[in-house]
């Protein structure tokens, strides 16, 4: 049994709130449980100093985790004067994935920031900021378009991510911090509306794992993120 009671291929409770940012061009506050992020997409009107002159933009992101996110505070990373390497990691991941679904040169000479604020952790951060950020980063495109900015918008596709792992043995869906800290396996998938993989990170945590049991996570990711992109459609569809 989970400790949160759910079945294998469950998900938690996952919900969209746009535009809850005021001043953002794009907004939108995830929760998969009781892991709260706040996702703002940010225009600005130049690309990045080294892609200027080439007719494309850009899209990258930015990531945080507030002080008492977690069970006790962690210290800011700008009093520290450095941003982590954990922290590094996930917002590259952020900024690749989103990437992965839009046509650059659509943009423009233009680069979105994604920004994932984590109000509150419970194991998951990086997969709801990137289904979270992608909603925020549609809604800045539409944004543009309905202001003329840009022609078409530049989205191929939609893009979610879900975490899975081997926890007691048995492969699960959507691991909570409980689960994660336990499981045997641990692994993110992060996937576009039509099935194709974006990135994949499984790490063997405290047993290793079979190409079987990897594929066994693959498919309740594939299920997950089919309901995930479901949802990011019911979203963005509501005006």
């Amino acid at each position: 049994m989970r400790p949160s009671k759910r079945a294998p291929d469950e998900l938690r409770a996952v919900s969209f709130e746009r535009n809850v940012a005021r001043h953002a061009e794009g907004s939108c506050f995830i929760k998969f449980g009781h892991t709260h992020v706040l996702c703002t997409a940010s225009l600005e009107d130049k690309p990045p100093m080294w892609l200027r002159g080439q007719g494309r933009g850009w899209v990258t992101a930015e990531y945080s985790m507030l002080p008492r996110a977690t069970n006790t505070r962690t210290r800011r990373e700008s009093t520290s004067g450095k941003v982590s390497g954990r922290t590094q990691e996930i917002q590259r991941l952020i900024g690749r994935s989103l990437r992965a679904v839009v046509d650059l040169p659509g943009l423009g000479e233009r680069q979105i920031v994604v920004d994932c604020d984590v109000l509150q952790a419970d194991g998951g951060t990086r997969t709801a900021s990137i289904t979270g950020g992608f909603v925020a980063l549609h809604d800045c495109l539409k944004w543009m378009h309905k202001r003329s900015m840009i022609k078409d918008m530049p989205i191929r596709d939609h893009v979610a991510a879900v975490s899975c792992g081997i926890y007691k043995g048995a492969p699960v869906l959507d691991l909570d911090y409980d689960e994660d800290s336990n499981a045997e396996t641990d692994a993110n998938f992060v996937m576009t509306g039509k099935g194709g993989l974006v990135e994949v990170q499984a790490t063997a945590e405290g047993a290793v794992f079979s190409e079987a049991e990897l594929q066994s996570l693959m498919n309740l990711a594939r299920n997950g993120i089919g309901k995930l992109v479901d949802m990011q459609k019911a979203a963005v569809s509501q005006g």
